[in-house]
């Protein structure tokens, strides 16, 4: 006998016993078919995102040969680089139709910047009549506008302070005028140094390392990036206590919307690598927001911070903030996420029929809330527009999902999708019952791209202890932001003296204070 057939599996006996082999076989052959097109599925993903953006110059052969991946031509990833619209973004949506933004003409300077004029007199051939001979009059200018710029100035600013006596009385006491108060007592540096050490960090996400070349080519100063650390971490330091009034002010409102992004921390505990901490943030949409440094992602963080808020939070479908808040809270979903799976399918798989329903049909309910903001509708004037036309399109969008759950690929990114939304849906439908609830936290998640725009420069926090300390400015910085005043004003009015600011006079200082005291 060979040894194939002495290897080979028995015979089956009967006819019963090869109709169970056929079947188990046909399970596994299904089973493992269903495998390899989930794992293509997720192939294909990480090779959208490493090379979406940026591979327009491989061959469809090149594209083919990496990672083996079959079927990733030129024209999807060109198609996914320049994003184009999925079918059922058309103009008219659910009745609704979009009017196009007519082109604003030539942007104009603020008229709050000063004026310098500058006026160029005609050559002296033009002075003369050139009929007459007789000199020509100014009858008016052409004028026109142009942005300028003086470079920064380093200068060394000698302070003076008067010593008086009297030269009559031989024992009286000599007085000094008082000194202003400063950010940094002492320091080598002015005020406006420090402060603007903070926003070319946090606003302009310049590392201190460069600020410290800059500080040595422009001015000739050597300032070392310890001593700029230091200015920082002080800024920091100084602005806690007000950014824990901004917290509880916070919480004392009705709505609020969250969100977290992991940030590099050295620990110095001489493992030679960082941790990855979390930066919380909590905001109220278009106003006030506060980051909170924690070194997990653990529910311990929301839990602190929230066991006072009895509104409404919205947020991701993150756990961490299941179970959070005071009696009443209401916690609330986001449609950009829910959308965020379904566009995730398309861009899988652009001819998937199913997914770019889906997507249209979400697109026609975030169309509702982009014809309020147009015709500039109040709140309630939005709410009931949303009534109008909400639920059906929520009565559609539920019963295309649960319609696509069952042919979906089992553990595919439409079967994430449709779980998503479905084991959300509660949360989703939050806004019929509260007419200031946005349909999205896309608000917090725009208030995250400085940070990570930021430690993409500035690498990582240095250690635990300035964690807080880094939260605090970025708290500040980004209010300021949201509210559209300048930052450097702010700081420039508040930090000076604010350690020695007793805390009953710290609410009349938050930047949403400074900014109606200047209205």
């Amino acid at each position: 006998m060979s040894t194939a057939s002495q290897t080979s599996s028995p015979r089956p006996s009967t006819l019963c016993e090869a109709e169970k082999i056929i079947e188990q076989l046909q399970q596994k052959l299904q089973f493992s078919e269903l495998r390899v097109l989930v794992l293509e599925e997720r192939l294909r993903k990480r090779r959208i995102e490493k090379y979406g953006a940026g591979s327009e110059k491989l061959s469809n052969l090149q594209l083919e040969m990496l990672e083996q991946e079959p079927g990733v031509s030129q024209a999807e990833v060109q198609a996914e680089s320049q994003r184009p619209v999925i079918a059922g973004d058309a103009v008219e949506v659910a009745g609704y139709q979009r009017q196009r933004r007519s082109h604003p003409g030539r942007q104009s300077l603020p008229a709050e910047l000063p004026r310098v004029e500058k006026v160029i007199a005609c050559p002296a051939e033009h002075c003369v009549c050139g009929q007459c001979g007789q000199p020509t009059t100014v009858i008016g200018y052409e004028e026109s506008e142009q942005l300028e710029v003086e470079p920064a100035k380093y200068f060394v600013l000698v302070t003076k302070r008067e010593k008086r006596g009297c030269r009559f009385c031989p024992g009286a006491r000599m007085v000094t005028a008082p000194a202003p108060a400063r950010i940094i007592d002492k320091g080598l540096v002015s005020d406006r140094v420090v402060i603007d050490t903070v926003i070319r960090k946090y606003c302009d996400h310049l590392p201190l390392y460069r600020q410290n070349v800059i500080l040595n080519r422009e001015a000739g100063v050597d300032i070392s990036r310890a001593t700029l650390d230091g200015w920082v971490m002080q800024v920091g330091e100084m602005l806690r206590p007000l950014v824990a009034v901004m917290g509880r002010e916070l919480v004392q409102g009705g709505y609020l919307q969250a969100d977290e992004t992991p940030v590099p921390v050295q620990m110095r505990d001489g493992r030679g690598k960082n941790h990855n901490a979390f930066l919380w943030q909590y905001e109220r949409p278009g106003r006030e927001t506060v980051f909170e440094f924690r070194l997990g992602r653990d529910r311990a963080g929301p839990k602190e911070f929230l066991k006072n808020f009895h509104g409404i939070l919205q947020t991701d479908a993150y756990q961490a903030y299941d179970k959070v808040g005071g009696a009443g809270m209401v916690h609330a979903g986001c449609w950009s996420h829910a959308r965020r799976g379904f566009a995730n399918v398309v861009k899988l798989n652009p001819g998937d029929p199913v997914a770019t329903s889906i997507v249209a049909k979400i697109n026609a309910l975030f169309a509702v809330d982009a014809e309020a903001r147009e015709q500039g509708l109040s709140v309630e004037a939005r709410h009931q527009l949303r009534q109008q036309k909400a639920p059906t399109l929520l009565e559609k969008i539920k019963a295309a999902i649960e319609a696509a759950k069952p042919g979906a690929l089992p553990g595919g990114a439409l079967e994430n999708a449709c779980e998503y939304a479905i084991g959300n849906w509660p949360t989703l439908i939050c806004f019929l019952e509260h007419p200031e609830l946005e349909l999205s936290n896309n608000l917090a998640e725009n208030s995250m791209r400085p940070v990570v725009l930021g430690r993409k420069n500035w690498i990582h926090i240095g250690s635990p202890q300035a964690g807080p300390k880094v939260a605090a400015i970025l708290s500040v910085i980004e209010t300021c932001r949201r509210l559209k005043v300048s930052a450097r004003d702010y700081l420039s009015t508040v930090l000076p003296g604010l350690a020695e600011t007793r805390v009953q006079c710290l609410p009349d200082l938050t930047p949403t204070a400074w900014a109606a005291q200047r209205q």
